[in-house]
C-alpha cells in the first residue's frame, strides 16, 4: 500500500463520518431549534412570573400603606367631629344662659319671665 492509498482510506473514514454527522445535524436541526426555543420561552416565562410576584408584593405593600393612611384619616376626622360637637354643646349652653339671663333682679317681676 502506498501513501496515497492510506490517505484515501483515512479520508474516506473521516469523510464518511463527516457525512453521517451532516445527515444527523440536518435531521435534528428542527428538533434542536424547538428545544432552544423552549428554553428561551421558559426563561421568559420565569422572568414574567418574577416580575408579577414583585408587582403583587409591591401592590400589597401599597395597599397596607393606603389602609393605614385611611385609618389615620378616619381617626383624625372622628377627633375633629368630637371637638366640633363639644364646641356646639358649649355654644348651645351659652345661648341658653343668655336667654335665661335676668335683666332685673327679683323673683316676682323678673324680666324675662321664667318658669324656674
Amino acid at each position: 500500500m502506498e501513501l496515497s492509498d492510506t490517505l484515501t482510506i483515512i479520508g474516506g473514514i473521516g469523510g464518511m463520518q463527516g457525512f453521517i454527522e451532516l445527515v444527523k445535524w440536518w435531521r435534528g436541526r428542527k428538533v434542536q431549534d424547538r428545544q432552544d426555543m423552549a428554553v428561551v420561552v421558559a426563561a421568559e416565562t420565569e422572568n414574567y412570573r418574577r416580575q408579577i410576584d414583585w408587582y403583587e408584593k409591591r401592590l400589597a405593600e401599597r395597599d397596607m400603606k393606603v389602609d393605614s393612611l385611611y385609618t389615620e384619616l378616619r381617626s383624625e376626622q372622628t377627633a375633629r367631629q368630637e371637638t366640633i360637637h363639644k364646641l356646639h354643646e358649649a355654644e348651645l349652653k351659652l345661648t341658653e344662659a343668655e336667654i335665661r339671663k335676668c335683666i332685673k333682679r327679683g323673683c316676682g317681676d323678673r324680666i324675662p319671665p321664667s318658669d324656674y
